[in-house]
């Protein structure tokens, strides 16, 4: 990969976040399951929402892969080679 086609460490973890807060959003229905389950316990939401949390993290996933932050990374550097 060229110098120019990389993306700097601090905007590399920008879009790492930007990307993980796409994916709570699009996951929100799956997220709030979740968070209803969990909703006042403490050691028992660890087996009582195993479901819940499963569910959660396979959603996640779809939006958090490798790939998915590589399309951030290209978004960002056409908007930013273009300048």
């Amino acid at each position: 990969m060229k110098r120019r086609e990389r993306v700097q460490k601090k905007v590399e973890e920008e879009l790492r976040s930007k990307m993980k807060a796409q994916a709570f959003r699009k996951c929100d229905p799956v997220v709030a399951k979740y968070a209803e389950c969990a909703k006042g316990r403490t050691f028992s939401m660890a087996w009582a929402c195993r479901a819940q949390a499963k569910e959660m993290n396979e959603c996640l996933h779809l939006y958090t892969t490798d790939a998915v932050l590589e399309e951030y990374k290209q978004d960002y550097l056409k908007q930013h080679t273009l300048r």
